[in-house]
C-alpha cells in the first residue's frame, strides 16, 4: 500500500518515535566512504551473529550500501552528537557542501580507519560491527538489510550512549 494509511504518517511517526533508540552511523567502502545516521537498527541472531539496519530506498546512501557488500555500524557515544548530524545531512546538502569546500569529504572530516571488510570505523565510538551484506528484504519504503558480523569491538566500556527520543538526542541520566 502505497501513500498515506488511513491511520495517519505523522500519527505513526510520533508513536514510534517514543520508542528510545541508540543513534549509529552506518558506514560503507566503495566508490568513495561514506556513512548515514541510523537508529533503526536490531540484533537479529547470535548463531550466526547477524544484525539488520533498514535503509531509505530514496537515500542517497541506498544504493552504495548494497553494491559495496559490507557495511560498519559505528555505536555513538553521548558526545558524538556532532557526527550524527553530519551523517545525518540528506544527499542533496552534502553534495552542496562538497563543492563549496566546507566539507573536506563524504565523512566529514571525522577520523576513521578501514575494518576487515573495508568499511570504516569511526574513531571514539563506543563500539562497532563490521558486517558482510549476508541478505536483504524489501521493507516498505525502506530495505532491510541484514548483516552477519565478521569483526566486532567494544571500545568505551564506560562510555553513555547517544540516544533519541521523541524526534531530539538524549543521554541515560541514570539507573531507575
Amino acid at each position: 500500500m502505497s501513500g498515506e494509511s488511513s491511520l495517519g504518517a505523522r500519527a505513526y511517526r510520533d508513536l514510534v518515535g517514543h520508542f528510545a533508540t541508540g543513534v549509529t552511523v552506518i558506514t560503507m567502502a566503495g566508490e568513495a566512504p561514506r556513512g548515514m545516521t541510523a537508529n533503526a537498527i536490531t540484533s537479529v541472531s547470535l548463531d550466526p551473529q547477524l544484525l539488520l539496519v533498514c535503509v531509505d530506498k530514496g537515500s542517497t546512501t541506498h544504493d552504495p550500501l548494497l553494491h559495496s557488500g559490507a557495511f560498519t555500524v559505528n555505536i555513538l557515544a553521548a558526545d558524538q552528537r556532532e557526527a550524527s548530524d553530519f551523517f545525518a545531512l540528506h544527499g542533496e546538502e552534502h553534495e552542496r557542501s562538497l563543492r563549496t569546500g566546507d566539507i573536506p569529504d563524504r565523512m566529514g572530516g571525522f577520523s576513521y580507519h578501514p575494518g576487515a571488510t573495508g568499511s570504516p570505523i569511526l574513531e571514539g565510538t563506543l563500539g562497532w560491527l563490521d558486517c558482510r551484506i549476508w541478505d536483504n528484504y524489501d521493507g516498505g519504503d525502506h530495505t532491510i538489510v541484514v548483516g552477519e558480523v565478521v569483526d566486532m569491538e567494544l571500545s568505551r566500556r564506560n562510555g553513555g550512549p547517544l540516544l533519541f527520543f521523541t524526534g531530539g538526542y538524549r543521554q541515560i541520566g541514570g539507573p531507575v
